[in-house]
Order: C-alpha cells, then sequence, then structure tokens
C-alpha cells in the first residue's frame, strides 16, 4: 500500500464486517477474554467504537491525543446503535477527497490524512480478529480485508519501530502456511 492509496473504501468495508460481529454479541458474551489482554469483549468493544469517533475527530481536524479511544458503555442502546453513529460520523469526517492529502494527528504523529486511514483500517481489522476471536471464532471474516491491513503493518509497524506501550506487541512466530488473518494477528502481536 502506497502512502497516498485512499483506503477509505477498504474502510467501509472494514465496517461492514465490524456491524455483522457487533449484531452477533449477546449480553452473555461481553465478559469474555479477548487477544487484547488488558480488555474483555465490552471493553474492546468500547475501545473500538471510541477508536472510530478518534479517527473521526482526526478527519475534522482535531488531534487524536485530544479524545480517548473508548466511548462510555451504550448497555441501554447497545453496540450496533453506538457503532452506526460513529461510522456516520467518520464517513462524514473522510468524505472529501482532499482530507487523503491533509496533515492528519494521528496518535503515531503527524502524517498525511492517507496515512491515517491506512492505520485505522489496520487497527479496525486487526480488532475485528480479536472480537471474531474472543466470540469462538465462528465468524468468516474477509481475506481481503486482512491482506490490506497486513500490507499496512508490515509497512508501518516494523518490528524496531515498536516501542513499549504502542497497541501492538512484538511480532510473534507463526507458521509459514497459516492463514492471513492468524499472519496479520501474529504481527501485530497477539497469539492464535
Amino acid at each position: 500500500m502506497t502512502a497516498l492509496q485512499d483506503a477509505r473504501p477498504q474502510y467501509q468495508s472494514a465496517l461492514d464486517q465490524l456491524a455483522k460481529l457487533f449484531a452477533t454479541v449477546t449480553p452473555a458474551d461481553l465478559e469474555r477474554p479477548t487477544p487484547c489482554d488488558e480488555f474483555t469483549l465490552r471493553q474492546l468493544l468500547n475501545h473500538v467504537v471510541g477508536g472510530i469517533h478518534r479517527f473521526a475527530y482526526i478527519g475534522e481536524g482535531g488531534h487524536a491525543q485530544d479524545v480517548v479511544a473508548a466511548i462510555e458503555d451504550p448497555s441501554d442502546e447497545g453496540w450496533p446503535a453506538a457503532l452506526d453513529r460513529a461510522r456516520a460520523r467518520v464517513t462524514a469526517a473522510w468524505a472529501d477527497d482532499a482530507a487523503l492529502a491533509r496533515p492528519a494527528v494521528a496518535p503515531w504523529g503527524e502524517v498525511p490524512g492517507a496515512m491515517a486511514v491506512g492505520g485505522y483500517l489496520m487497527e479496525l481489522v486487526t480488532h475485528s480478529w480479536d472480537i471474531a476471536t474472543a466470540l469462538g471464532g465462528g465468524f468468516a471474516l474477509d481475506d481481503e480485508l486482512a491482506r490490506t491491513a497486513l500490507g499496512v503493518a508490515e509497512a508501518v509497524l516494523t518490528p524496531e519501530r515498536r516501542v513499549p506501550g504502542v497497541p501492538f506487541g512484538a511480532v510473534r512466530p507463526v507458521a509459514e502456511d497459516a492463514d492471513v488473518h492468524t499472519r496479520l494477528a501474529a504481527w501485530t502481536g497477539r497469539t492464535a
């Protein structure tokens, strides 16, 4: 993926995939552990929706550090409705093609908007794997989205760029014949 590729269509597809995952979550699932050791499924869902709002805020011209990548638990309305609201906001915030060339202040620094889209695509696809895994792995994730996200991860999350405190752990070993989702998970520090 080049720095200026428009990954907004893939990001929208990743949101479609995430909406399907959210629709399968039941109240009994919310305290399940996830591959993100610091999050239960409930906390991860709140983080993912909050991350989409943060990405929208960046697209609106804000700095990532100004907002927390989490929302209050939407137990009254549910996560699908919270996701719908976040999706409408992020879609509007990044609708203008000029946003891809404008500087965006992401958690990892100031980058062209197109690079912010790629980074948030990688995060959304990775967290979709986390959610699917927490739910028992019976959800068929999109291979093309995972390939795109893995390409971004390999380009920007090189082992030497990782520092303590970043949201992705050290690269984990994986079998040569592992599927693309397992490879993405391993590259972002997760164990399958």
